[in-house]
């Protein structure tokens, strides 16, 4: 049976730039970029695909750790970058369409990773009912 790229290849984070304009140059696509904080770090992975294909590559980060964008090379990692970003607290750089924390109406810095200090793995804190995207609070409004 095929694997169907169930791998994760972990990758530095000096290799992003150069591995996602790889992927871009030989014609695949981005299929999703997920943030996790696990003990203490982010594991960021970007999943590309192309035909049946799929690759995961992941890195792992402190979190003062600078994570430059790759918006660059495919335009609609803004949206992901600037969750990472607002939900998650990673220290995203250069992103070409910066929301500045403002694309969600939350009521915490980081909200994915609170409760999480005393060594707790996950990827959420169980506030992700007070998360409303802007969208959301527009339609309220009309």
């Amino acid at each position: 049976m095929e694997d169907y790229g169930r791998n994760i290849i972990t990758i530095e984070l000096d290799q992003l730039l150069s591995t996602a304009t790889e992927k871009k140059m030989t014609g695949w696509r981005l299929a999703q970029i997920c943030s996790a904080y696990v003990d203490g770090r982010y594991e960021l992975s970007y999943t590309f695909g192309k035909e049946y294909e799929v690759v995961h590559y992941r890195i792992v980060v402190d979190k003062e750790t600078l994570v430059p964008s790759i918006t660059q090379i495919y335009d609609a990692a803004f949206l992901y970058e600037n969750e990472m970003k607002e939900l998650f607290g990673v220290n995203m750089e250069h992103i070409a369409v910066d929301y500045k924390n403002k694309l969600y109406r939350i009521d915490e810095e980081a909200p994915f990773i609170q409760g999480t200090a005393q060594g707790k793995t996950g990827t959420t804190s169980g506030n992700v009912n007070k998360v409303n995207t802007v969208a959301d609070n527009q339609k309220k409004e009309v």
